[in-house]
Parts: C-alpha cells; structure tokens; sequence
C-alpha cells in the first residue's frame, strides 16, 4: 500500500506534545490523560475514564460517530519505562530529530502510534463515521498490562462490546496475530540464621533459594530441547528466566532469607500452570523437607507478581485480512513479548498487533521511531477507518 515518505505535521507536535508528558509507569499519566480528553471535544466524543485505587492514573475510552453498535477499537497504553541510570544523548522527554529518526522515551513504545490516532481521526470524524470508532488509551502496560483490565470490566458492564481492535505496540507495522503469555512471580526463601561457623544448625536461605533457580532452569533447558515448539516465534519455545535475586547480609552469618523474581512466558496453548505446579511440587516434596528438619517455620512462599494471557487470532479473522489489507504486509508474525491484545482477545474482541516501529528499540536509551513509520501507520490508520467506519 503506497503512503507517503513523511508523517503529517499534525502527528509530529502530537508526538512531542505527548512525549514531554513524562508517564513513567510509577507516575501519574492524568496531565496526559487530559490533554487528549481536551483534544477530543470537539468532536462529540462520549468519553469514560476508569482510575486506579488511588485515583492517580486513568483509561480513556472515547467512542466517535454513532452510538449503540459494535466499532474498531484503537488502543494503546500511555505508560513509559523509567530512564533512571540510562544514558541518552539528548533529554529523554524532549522529541529530538537526527537522520529521519525521532529520539525520545515512548517515541517507538508507544507514542508514536497514539500521536498517529489522535492526528487522522479527526478527519474522518467530519467527513462521518458510518459506524463507531473506539480509542482505548491505557494505563499501567508497562507492569504488567493492569491498567486495561479496569477498562474492560468497565466497557463489560456497560454492555459495550466492540467488533475487534488494533493494539498499536510496535510491530514495524507488520501484522501480529499471536504473543505469548507471561506469569511472573516473586519467591520468598526464609530459612534460618547462625553464625557461619556452625552453619549446619541454621538453613541457608539463598543455598535454598540456588537450587531453586537452578531447577528453574532445567526447566528453561528442557524446553529449549524438547519443546513443544511454535517456529512461527522469533523465540520458538516457551521460556523460564529468572532475573532478580537478593539475599544475604554478611559472609559469616548463614542467611535467614532470600528472594527471587522468576517468569514464563509461554506458548499458545502450553500451560504455565503446569509448569508452576511442577516447580511448586519440587520445592514443597523436595527442598522444603531437608530444610523443616532444622527449623519447621522455614520454606518457600510464592506470590504471583503479573499474567497476562497469550494471543492466538486467526490467520482468517476478518481484522486480520483488514490488518494485512492496509499495512501493505501480506506476512503475519508472532511475537515474544505481551501486550493488551490478548486481554481483549479475552473479553471476546478479535484483535491483531499492529503499529510503528521496532521492538527492538523499546526501553532502551535513545529510543527512536523513524519518520518512514509514522508516516506507515498515518496511511495504514486512513485505509482502515476509510473501510470500517
């Protein structure tokens, strides 16, 4: 599909407007939040916002054109990844261009899309909107895809129930219809302390909390070589990592407590489940009989940190086809990392991954989008709103 060699001026100021809205996950996104609320009265958007417990961060959804009929969603999260200890070359919530690059945090992940939405909506908005149009702004992707949960309890019982959606994450603007999930959890060791020199009469935490990792990854291992595999994945297998361990205070006290944060991410259709029960098994039948002959209050406790569930659309959905039509892309992937798509998938709405930029270039310093792919999804936005609205 043709489209032209550069984006619009209107979504370059929406991408620095957007940028300079510092959204870290940790932080409040509401500054932001109202700038796009205010952006979208005139054009008699019917919006809900749905807020965190703290009333510190919301959603948006905001429907266009007609009411009372299954629409398009176009979502995305408005939340960032911190910047702290990460050397950029130039300020990281100031858009900076270098070579038909823009540099900024968010620019690639996921701005860059959102600054698209809002730039061509409001012309097909005027022209009329045969059916509604959806746009889903989230927050708290970044940890874990919580912010989109309330969104969609809220959307449930209000009875609203959107004909599918396009999730603008990253793609290169290629066609994404499937990710894998994630269960991420924290372990927590406690064992019992002594003096180093008579180690036997205590239970060393972080041994404990070792051997535990270490059977976490035979189980990396064993899926890596035997499988089961999906080679329609960058990553072609599920995955077990472990990637934060903290325990232990001097070396010669035997330490009384470790944890460690752990994750799959896992297949379509591969059960993490399974494979948390069978690491569980292991703690409690192995590990934790050794150590409660020393000291019966020591063991593992496990508290389930994030999960968001894998996408698997069809290859024949209709959002696909519509997905493949007006990104010019007759290839569809799958990915290895999550997104809100498949909460969406969930709640019964048909949705593909689609939007600018690279993966590759996400949370990292000098994050970039590149004038060529905004300039993409402007076209892809105008040929799919021209046909389903």
């Amino acid at each position: 599909m043709k489209h032209d060699a550069v984006p619009s001026a209107q979504s370059l100021e929406l991408l620095r407007r957007l940028v300079a809205f510092p959204t870290v996950s940790r932080d409040s996104n509401l500054e932001l939040i109202g700038f796009v609320r205010e952006w979208l009265r005139p054009f008699d958007a019917d919006i809900r916002l749905t807020y965190d417990a703290a009333r510190g961060k919301a959603n948006l959804f905001a429907t266009l054109g007609p009411r009372g009929e299954p629409g398009l969603v176009l979502c995305g999260h408005t939340d960032v990844v911190p910047v702290d200890g990460q050397d950029w070359a130039s300020d990281p919530f100031t858009v900076v261009e270098r070579d038909g690059r823009l540099y900024g945090r968010g620019t690639s992940d996921m701005k860059g899309f959102l600054a698209c939405v809002l730039a061509v909506v409001p012309g097909h908005v005027r022209r009329g909107l045969r059916t509604p149009l959806h746009l889903a702004f989230t927050y708290d992707e970044e940890v874990g895809c919580l912010g989109v949960r309330g969104l969609l309890d809220d959307l449930r019982a209000a009875g609203i129930r959107p004909k599918s959606c396009i999730v603008g994450e990253p793609t290169l603007m290629r066609p994404v219809i499937a990710h894998k999930g994630k269960q991420s959890y924290r372990c927590t060791v406690r064992g019992l302390a002594s003096h180093s020199a008579y180690a036997p009469y205590g239970v060393n935490a972080v041994e404990a909390a070792a051997e535990a990792v270490a059977f976490l990854k035979g189980l990396a291992r064993r899926h890596r070589d035997r499988g089961p595999y999906d080679h329609g994945f960058d990553v072609a297998y599920t995955t077990v990592h472990t990637g934060v361990i903290r325990g232990g205070t001097a070396l010669n006290i035997v330490p009384h407590e470790c944890q460690f944060d752990f994750e799959f991410r896992n297949l379509p259709g591969d059960d993490p489940e399974a494979l948390r029960a069978e690491f569980e098994a292991y703690l409690r039948e192995t590990l934790e009989p050794e150590m409660r002959a020393v000291d019966a209050r020591c063991g593992f406790t496990l508290h389930k940190l994030s999960e968001i569930p894998a996408l698997d659309t069809a290859a024949e959905a209709e959002i696909t086809a519509l997905a493949q039509e007006f990104s010019g892309s007759t290839e569809i992937t799958k990915v290895s990392f999550g997104t809100e798509a498949s909460q969406f998938q969930v709640a019964g709405v048909p949705t593909v991954v689609c939007g600018p930029g690279s993966i590759r270039e996400a949370h990292k310093p000098d994050e970039f989008v590149s004038l060529e792919q905004l300039a993409r999804c402007e076209s892809f936005l105008r040929g799919l709103l021209a046909r389903c609205c």
